[in-house]
């Protein structure tokens, strides 16, 4: 006999259906505070760094990233920075692949995330990045919302940090309908607090947001990846049973009971 039809939704980790992440670009030294506050609080987020730009002083030498940001995401931002829709075609490539090649030297594992500079992209380049190894890009435009990205390679986040961030911050503390999939995403620079002294503000939002049990705190690619694997559950078309390929787990919610489905099992829903 068919099973009845039951509602049938994707969870985040842990039957979580909030997800809360950070971008930050540059690699200035601010970062150290930055992470500092980010690490007191279990939040955690995404380092867009430019190998070719360590003539500057004022950012991070590139021995120091493996031990700064440790339970982050280290992802490209380009080698040299330049504004990317100006740029050649192939010239973006070289500024991708050689900011790749030497990340991943440092950090001995593959990098998959870029940040576009200067917020400039195109539909070529967001065409050839996915050859170049790269699984997704911000950009600078924001939503005000919570929603997840329809195009991970134009992932626009919820607010820049200056944009009303606490009060972003209370709105999604108060989500509650779990039949949604909510994120919160937040970037900025870190030398922007020192700019405009406001550094309380970050220490502020992280000691609202924190130690949630219904929210997930996770780097950018994490969240890609855990979709991504989440897309490829199988299902019969009775939606009774359900083979997980993947490695890890993934969470679903059936008729509002939380089921964590494992790797490489199949399990009767």
């Amino acid at each position: 006999m068919t099973a009845p039809l039951r509602n049938i939704y994707t969870c985040f980790p842990g039957g979580r259906h909030k997800v809360l992440t950070m971008s930050y670009d540059d690699g200035r030294e601010e970062d150290r505070r930055l992470v500092d506050i980010f690490n007191r609080y279990g939040i955690r987020g995404t380092f867009n760094l430019n190998a070719g730009m360590q003539d500057d002083p004022r950012r991070i030498p590139k021995e120091e990233y493996p031990t700064l940001y440790k339970g982050h995401e280290i992802a490209c931002h380009t080698y040299l920075h330049p504004t990317l829709g100006r740029c050649p075609l192939d010239q973006v490539a070289r500024q991708v692949l050689q900011d790749r090649i030497e990340l991943e030297a440092i950090t001995g594992a593959p990098v998959r995330g870029l940040a576009y500079p200067n917020g400039s992209y195109s539909k070529d380049i967001m065409t050839l990045l996915p050859m170049l190894g790269i699984r997704y890009g911000r950009v600078v435009h924001t939503t005000g919302g919570f929603s997840m990205p329809d195009n991970f390679l134009e992932w626009k986040g919820t607010c820049h940090h200056n944009q009303d961030l606490l009060e972003r911050g209370k709105e999604f503390v108060a989500l509650f309908k779990t039949q949604y999939l909510y994120m919160m995403y937040v970037w900025g620079h870190s030398y922007e607090f020192t700019d405009r002294d406001n550094w309380q503000v970050m220490e502020d939002f992280c000691a609202m947001v924190a130690g949630r049990e219904d929210i997930w705190y996770a780097t950018n690619i994490e969240i890609v990846d855990y979709m991504d694997a989440a897309g490829r559950l199988q299902f019969t078309a009775a939606g009774d049973k359900v083979y997980n390929p993947n490695a890890c787990s993934i969470w679903l919610e059936v008729a509002h009971e939380k089921v964590e489905i494992p790797g490489g099992t199949l399990v009767e829903l």
